[in-house]
């Protein structure tokens, strides 16, 4: 998670154009995630099935552009701002699954989303704008860049609920393979560095560090944690992302952003963890009260069962994850 946090330096000590940059990381990713499927030997049983394939393709299209959207956002507003509007993505895949699957809102989930979207104005300083002091353009337009990351990444995240039976290294790899040629079209190939350039460092590193190395180690470490441990750790990145951003570029956030960062945090928190602060309790009956029925004697204490291994083929929490963004936890049976 730590690691994912520095990715906004390498994207912009890079100096290339976002599709450059999300091209090399695609072509450089794809090599390190084929590297490690051979060593691990999940090329023996992928468990892909056309509909697998179809819906690895269709998260990869809307991973890869989410590349895009966000790389282009640390390059018009800071790594701050971008990285704390991108974290508003559960609360999309919250309002999808909603309304693609029909799952139950709650009044705790629409108070959380609430919550987000006051952190929200405040970090981006769209409250400066409601006054009519007006906001610049460019940081607008990388506000809108995060927001739109967001949003296709938390259709990527629905995508991935959907797989059933394909290990996600695997799935990582497809979705690399098809940001290959959907974005040669898009590729500036005469504002690529010179070979031997320094450039070519920060892009190997997005590549093979970033995308292989980590993304291998993440889903080789989920399947043994609990989802609340995942949720937590998730926000070591966008923690680290803003020290990068202190450190190496001097940005210095505001007061109103950082309520707005720790409103966004408790918020995500609050709904990956499905906290439910106001959820009302019966009040414990009065002695002698007749409504409340007569006492029922409690059940002798069971004991805990013993923790049993999770065997293979059994359901496991998996993540599916971006740098710049918390994990969802989704169960997904291993391949």
């Amino acid at each position: 998670m730590a690691g994912w946090g520095t990715i906004g330096v390498f994207v912009l000590e890079s100096g290339q154009p976002a599709f450059n940059v999300v091209f090399a990381r695609c072509v450089l990713g794809a090599v390190a995630l084929a590297v490690a499927c051979l060593v691990g030997g999940y090329f023996r049983d992928t468990g892909l099935t056309r509909r697998n394939l179809l819906l690895a393709a269709g998260g990869g299209v809307c991973l890869v552009f989410n590349w895009v959207f966000l790389f282009s956002s640390f390059e018009q507003t800071s790594i701050t701002i971008t990285t704390v509007v991108y974290h508003t993505q559960p609360f999309y895949v919250l309002f999808l699954g909603a309304l693609l699957f029909k799952e139950r809102l709650t009044r705790a989930n629409v108070g959380w989303v609430v919550l987000a979207f006051v952190g929200l104005v405040l970090t981006t300083e769209l409250w400066t704008a409601l006054r009519g002091e007006g906001l610049d353009s460019r940081q607008l337009l990388g506000i809108l860049n995060a927001l739109a990351a967001a949003v296709l990444y938390a259709l990527a995240t629905i995508a991935a609920k959907q797989l059933k039976g394909v290990r996600p290294q695997i799935t990582a790899l497809i979705q690399v393979l098809i940001g290959i040629p959907l974005l040669l079209p898009f590729v500036r190939f005469a504002a690529l560095p010179a070979p031997g350039a320094s450039s070519w460092i920060w892009l190997a590193v997005l590549g093979v560090f970033h995308t292989g190395v980590l993304y291998h180690l993440l889903y080789s470490a989920v399947p043994h944690l609990p989802s609340s441990t995942i949720a937590v750790v998730a926000f070591v990145n966008p923690a680290v992302a803003i020290v990068c951003d202190v450190v190496v570029y001097a940005h210095r956030p505001t007061l109103a952003e950082i309520v707005g960062i720790v409103l966004i945090v408790l918020s995500s928190l609050g709904v990956t963890l499905r906290w439910q602060p106001l959820a009302a309790r019966r009040p414990d009956p009065a002695p002698g009260d007749a409504s409340a029925g007569p006492e029922v004697p409690a059940p002798a204490e069971v004991p805990a069962p013993a923790e049993v291994p999770v065997a293979a083929g059994a359901p496991t929490p998996l993540v599916t994850v971006d740098e710049a963004g918390s994990p969802h936890s989704v169960l997904r049976k291993q391949g």
